[in-house]
């Protein structure tokens, strides 16, 4: 037993068996933390190197029992697996650790090519070591490989077109792409195929060569965030409204409303593209930072413009071709503007400052509304515009934000249905206080600075009202600015002084 014993280890324990163990004990430490993301990689690696080191110990023991032939088959084919587990842990440690660190980024194709090249050298060597002739098994392997590439030539030219993508950097893992009416981004490269993921989460296999041979769009980098991306939006107004006011009121609604993933800079614009018979069609244009959230980002762009278009009394349009004739009568008419003033009477029960009014009078500024809806994130005025519209909140909420000296803009209050606004601007002259922006979307209505002047000289008792709700205000705003210190401490506004300040503004 003890002859077989040490005939075993003598095989197994060659002279430059402790330098192998020793560098792959080393490799494998100085690897764990630098490959935070192969930690569990280079882990497998060590332990298949340590199998091999088994299978060494194993031909060695067949070696002891006089089995050489295959004592030394067994013992080369794991000397040969050792030798590639070392191979592996030295191109982990130097294209996934130390390369990176140094700013270099190497593709993975070429990463494998190198390995495979060290693979085989290492086996060659090893051959050339044990008395075998590489040069016979490269002239067998030649012909073998003409016969695998005419066999395998389309799988080759993926493979090929796979290094060549990889190589020239024309296409990474992480980047957005169009392929004919394929968009989707990039989850894999590999030898023979890409694989890309769509956002409705499919997963669909592109052959390298057919990249190599047709177009693809890159509109989307990996390495580079925030890569903006410019989207379309298209749609038809009729000739009634004035091109110059239908580009003002758009772009002015998108680049005042946060529109996540809307970039700012640079900024939306609003063209007209041409003419068509009873229409004339126009594009949004504005720029997209993540591709990934495509749908909802034009949903929420829609939703704004078509917001602006309507505030605007701006009507849209179809081709001539697409209108579906409806025969009206004058009745017919009669019973749809009876139906939506209904509706705005109603609008205006709700709210505090026309409460005492009568139905006729509440019918009569009910032909004065203007519709004006606003969509969540619009701006509805600044702090410091000037005062041109009082408006009535009839659904909805809006948060009314004030700007401060040396200080963030603050949140002063929410506004919410059945609410008036912009009283204090039209009541009184003076520019805006403070900035309201819808929090949701918001029914709402609006009175113009004459229509207000007429309703005020035909019943001056309103005015009363308006005073009690500006006194209001006015005390809630100084209590509010007094928590940053910038409004001193003064008598409390009465409804009086308030009320002959509209007084003198109306020349009541």
């Amino acid at each position: 037993m003890d002859i077989l014993m040490q005939r075993t280890w003598a095989y197994f324990w060659l002279p430059e068996t402790k330098y192998v163990i020793a560098a792959a004990v080393l490799l494998t430490l100085i690897a764990l933390p630098l490959l935070a993301k192969e930690r569990r990689r280079a882990v497998a690696t060590f332990l298949a190197f340590v199998l091999c080191l088994v299978g060494q110990l194993a031909g060695a023991v067949f070696e002891a029992l006089d089995y050489s032939r295959f004592a030394v088959m067994v013992h080369e084919l794991f000397v040969i697996g050792s030798g590639m587990a070392l191979v592996r842990l030295l191109a982990m440690l130097v294209f996934r650790g130390i390369l990176p660190r140094l700013g270099i980024v190497v593709v993975r194709i070429a990463e494998d090519i190198s390995v495979l090249l060290l693979y085989a050298a290492f086996i060659l060597a090893r051959l050339h070591f044990v008395g075998l002739d590489p040069s016979s098994l490269l002239t067998t392997s030649a012909v073998i490989t003409a016969v695998l590439a005419f066999a395998m030539q389309d799988t080759l030219g993926n493979v090929l077109s796979g290094v060549a993508l990889q190589l020239d950097n024309s296409l990474r893992t992480g980047d957005w792409i169009r392929i004919d009416d394929l968009t989707g981004r990039v989850a894999q490269i590999r030898w023979r195929q890409t694989t890309i993921r769509t956002r409705n989460g499919e997963v669909v296999i592109v052959p390298n060569s057919q990249l190599m041979r047709g177009r693809f769009t890159v509109y989307g980098r990996a390495d580079i965030p925030n890569w903006p991306w410019r989207r379309w939006i298209w749609f038809n107004i009729t000739h009634d409204s004035a091109p110059r006011q239908v580009i003002q009121e758009v772009e002015k609604a998108i680049s005042a409303a946060d529109i996540p993933n809307v970039a700012a800079d640079p900024a939306p614009t609003c063209v007209l593209m041409e003419f068509g018979p009873g229409y004339a069609r126009y594009a949004l244009r504005y720029w997209m930072l993540d591709p990934q959230p495509d749908d909802p980002t034009d949903s929420a762009v829609r939703v704004h413009v078509l917001a602006a278009l309507q505030r605007g009394g701006m009507q849209l349009a179809v081709p001539e071709q697409s209108l579906l004739v409806t025969k009206e009568n004058e009745a017919y008419r009669k019973s749809i503007r009876r139906r939506e003033t209904e509706r705005r009477v109603a609008d205006l029960r709700k709210l505090e400052l026309f409460a005492g009014l009568q139905e006729e009078e509440l019918r009569t500024i009910s032909e004065h509304l203007i519709f004006a809806p606003f969509a969540s994130g619009d701006v509805i005025y600044h702090q410091g515009d000037a005062a041109h519209w009082l408006y009535l909140l009839a659904s909805g909420e809006a948060e009314v934000w004030m700007e401060i000296p040396e200080q963030p803009r603050q949140l002063f209050r929410t506004i919410h249905a059945g609410s008036t606004f912009g009283e204090r601007g039209v009541m009184t002259g003076e520019n805006r206080r403070d900035t309201v922006i819808a929090k949701t979307e918001l029914v709402c209505y609006r009175l113009d600075q004459s229509t207000v002047d007429e309703i005020i000289h035909s019943r001056p008792e309103i005015s009363r009202a308006f005073a009690e709700i500006l006194g209001r205000r006015e005390r809630e705003i100084n209590a509010f600015m007094r928590q940053f210190g910038d409004v001193p401490h003064a008598p409390v506004p009465q409804e009086h002084g308030m009320l002959e300040k509209i007084r003198s503004f109306f020349e009541l």
